[in-house]
């Protein structure tokens, strides 16, 4: 397995194009991954009334903090050993999160609408950073439900993966509802928008799409 991954390496990191289309997607992600930051922050800062929600105000509240947290980053390392252990994956993987993110960003910063009033809380003691990333006024669209969706679209020609992602989305969606951390708009609306992005992805970077099913 070691032996096939370095081969893996030493294939595409003798190929420039491949070299620069890895690191041109690895500076449009963190890019995106900043403007979402940021556009959370704002949203935030700019929160207006919470509004009445049909599933919110019919489901009791549950504490579903350290799903909401842990599971996400379980989800992040996921992707990452995805990336690391096959190169050829990583452009266009970057670049469909690159617009999921980035739109998202867009959405978020003009909706300003703040979290329902019975939010489980989330015990955010990892810094002022991680407590904005995760429990702030970000809420259209569900990152958490709409980023596992994305990945299963993404791997969808590999069965055991496009389960695995399609059952993560699943879960997250429950959870943020059971949470009351997401408006039930801001779960449904997270499929329709990302099934969206993936095909502006296919559309956009075609050539990385190649190289992303491609035999070596």
């Amino acid at each position: 397995m070691y032996r096939e991954i370095i081969r893996r390496y030493k294939v595409y990191g003798s190929q420039p194009a491949v070299i620069g289309s890895i690191a041109l997607s690895a500076f449009v992600f963190l890019c995106s991954i900043v403007f979402n930051f940021y556009a959370g922050v704002y949203a935030t800062s700019r929160a207006s009334n919470y509004v009445e929600d049909i599933v919110l105000s019919n489901v009791p509240v549950v504490d579903v903090g350290w799903i909401f947290i842990w599971g996400a980053v379980a989800l992040v390392l996921c992707i990452l050993l995805l990336l690391l252990t096959h190169p050829k994956r990583i452009p266009f993987v970057l670049h469909a999160l690159s617009l999921f993110y980035g739109i998202r960003g867009i959405f978020v910063s003009l909706t300003h609408l703040a979290p329902y009033p019975t939010q489980a809380p989330l015990n955010l003691d990892f810094g002022a950073i991680f407590a904005k990333q995760f429990g702030g006024a970000d809420l259209f669209f569900s990152a958490h439900t709409g980023a596992p969706f994305l990945m299963a679209l993404v791997f969808w020609h590999n069965r055991t993966l496009r389960y695995l992602f399609l059952a993560w989305s699943g879960m997250f969606g429950v959870v943020v509802l059971l949470g009351h951390l997401h408006y039930s708009i801001d779960v449904l609306a997270a499929f329709f928008i990302t099934y969206s992005i993936y095909h502006l992805t296919l559309w956009l970077f075609p050539h990385d799409h190649r190289l992303f099913l491609s035999d070596l």
